[in-house]
């Protein structure tokens, strides 16, 4: 199921905590991508559907210097080939002692209209990436080349990253917080109810800063529910 250009919009806004909320309401409860950050906090939200590389452990026969003189090598193919607005979520088995990607590939798909990047390894040349206006989440930076420790072998298959599993066409949402995956088939439902919660959360935020006690107003009592429904029908 295609992300509507009305679920981008709402997605725009709510925070990544909210929908990990309403997918943890629908019985996930393994959806936040762990261990990961944002380099560049200027960089705008991330939103897009899943478009996966797969890397398992280096071997010495296949990543020698000149892998990368293949022109079908894995890696080079992926950051061609991941399509505009999608996220590539590179899962680089929580292991950042070699680099999962460069500034140098990041800077093409950001080039190609791609939405964002997440690894649960490392990337290299961290100050460039801090630079670019591309949404860029990782552990931790990572010099040594991917062939020290990476063997790319699958593009968009199902992948775990952060010990979260992915599959192509999920919608990633990133923030400053973090990143959430939620399942393509699920995404529009859990949109709509996260979009409500997010607005119900701003009305809670508002009577907390106003003074109120959190004892019947998160959850809400009736009368608070009332008292919303009045609120929200204000602020349309």
């Amino acid at each position: 199921m295609a992300l509507t250009e009305q679920c981008k919009i709402k997605l725009q806004t709510i925070p990544t905590a909210t929908i990990n909320a309403v997918l943890f309401k629908r019985g996930l409860r393994n959806t936040y991508i762990r261990g990961i950050h944002l380099i560049n906090p200027d960089a705008p939200r991330m939103i897009g559907p899943a478009f996966t590389l797969r890397y398992i452990p280096a071997r010495e026969d296949f990543d020698q210097i000149d892998a990368f003189e293949n022109l079908g090598q894995p890696q080079r193919t992926a950051v061609e080939e991941c399509p505009p607005g999608s996220v590539f979520v590179i899962d680089a088995r929580e292991d950042s002692s070699a680099a999962a990607a460069s500034s140098i590939l990041l800077t093409r798909l950001m080039k190609r209209g791609c939405a964002g990047v997440v690894t649960d390894g490392g990337f290299r040349d961290t100050p460039a990436i801090a630079r670019l206006h591309f949404p860029s989440y990782h552990t931790r930076p990572a010099a040594p080349a991917s062939l020290v420790r990476h063997l790319a072998v699958d593009l968009n298959v199902p992948i775990g990253c952060g010990g979260v599993p992915v599959f192509p066409g999920d919608i990633m949402v990133g923030d400053a917080e973090g990143v959430v995956v939620i399942p393509r088939a699920i995404s529009p439902g859990v949109v709509a109810e996260a979009f409500e919660l997010m607005q119900f959360e701003e009305f809670v935020q508002k009577k907390v800063d106003d003074g109120a006690a959190v004892t019947g107003l998160y959850p809400p009592s009736a009368a608070i529910r009332e008292d919303y429904e009045r609120w929200r029908a204000s602020h349309r």
